[in-house]
């Protein structure tokens, strides 16, 4: 579990395990995560994106659902097409949850190179 105190201020509720859960499955797939990089700089339609990939509509749809319900895009219809926009604050989310834990596991490391360093020192003082 990590610290949800040091990464969110007070005014920002933290994100559930399940949450969380479903940010990283969705970013775990490469195609979602191009998506997610078109579309931070700007909208695309779902066509467009389908044309970029080899693979079926229906196959990119489903991928852009799975961002849409991992708040990592949203989409919004514009009259026949359905245009797509990457969610700039579940990244941010994303990341501020990945430096915490880079944060505790350096801490660990830095820890860890500290026993290693204390029991590797030669004892100089004559006692054995």
């Amino acid at each position: 579990m990590y610290n949800q105190m040091v990464i969110r201020p007070e005014t920002s509720p933290p994100p559930s395990d399940d949450q969380v859960d479903r940010i990283f499955r969705a970013l775990a797939d490469a195609t979602r995560r191009d998506i997610v990089r078109r579309t931070l700089g700007e909208e695309a339609t779902v066509s467009a994106l389908a044309a970029l990939y080899e693979m079926s509509f229906a196959a990119v749809q489903k991928h852009v659902s799975v961002l849409e319900s991992a708040d990592l895009v949203t989409k919004r219809q514009q009259g026949r097409e359905r245009l797509v926009r990457g969610n700039p604050d579940t990244i941010r989310e994303a990341q501020a949850l990945l430096d915490e834990y880079a944060l505790i596991w350096q801490g660990r490391i830095s820890r860890l190179d500290a026993l290693l360093a204390d029991t590797t020192t030669p004892d100089t003082s004559g006692q054995h």
